[in-house]
């Protein structure tokens, strides 16, 4: 109700749980990354920059996470030819469609679960009254009152999900 738009932010840490795309049994739940850093290398390591990495037992090689940027997300798409899915904000216009907020390159891990904390999210009502403290969705739900334009502004039903692409 009344909301504008939903911009997942660049510099906060995401929780996430993600599997061994090989064995299902294999499992890192509530594992925390932040798009904004990446994850220290050793000297002379193969793997580009990335933002999460974990070994799975067995594995030779690291699994790794990386978030891609705009160009990046385009050149995957394009790659795949996926027309559509390119990572945005969220609009009321699209109320009740799925939209991409993230794009990431998985090698080795599958994400299949996000776990919103606090303040991964800036929410801005139809009239430009910006939500960017003590947002939280990880009840499915969110509500505040936008005093400029004396009006409440509200989700319900809030739903998140992988999807590869």
């Amino acid at each position: 109700e009344n909301v504008g738009e939903i911009e997942l932010r660049k510099d906060v840490n995401l929780r996430i749980s993600v599997r061994n795309p090989l064995s299902d049994s294999e499992v890192r739940e509530n594992v925390v990354f932040n798009p904004s850093e990446t994850v220290e290398q050793e000297e002379g390591s193969r793997e580009p920059a990335h933002h999460f990495t974990l070994k799975w037992e067995g594995s030779k090689k690291p699994s790794i996470l990386r978030v891609l940027d705009e160009k990046e997300a385009a050149a995957a798409l394009k790659k795949k030819k996926h027309k559509e899915g390119q990572p945005r904000k969220y609009t009321g216009d699209d109320s009740g469609n799925w939209v991409p907020l993230l794009a990431m390159e998985c090698r080795g891990l599958e994400p299949y679960a996000f776990y919103p904390m606090s303040d991964e999210f800036v929410i801005s009502s139809e009239g430009g009254c910006r939500f960017d403290e003590e947002v939280e969705l990880g009840d499915g739900e969110w509500a505040d009152y936008d005093a400029d334009n004396d009006c409440p502004v509200s989700m319900e039903d809030i739903q998140f999900k992988f999807e590869a692409v």
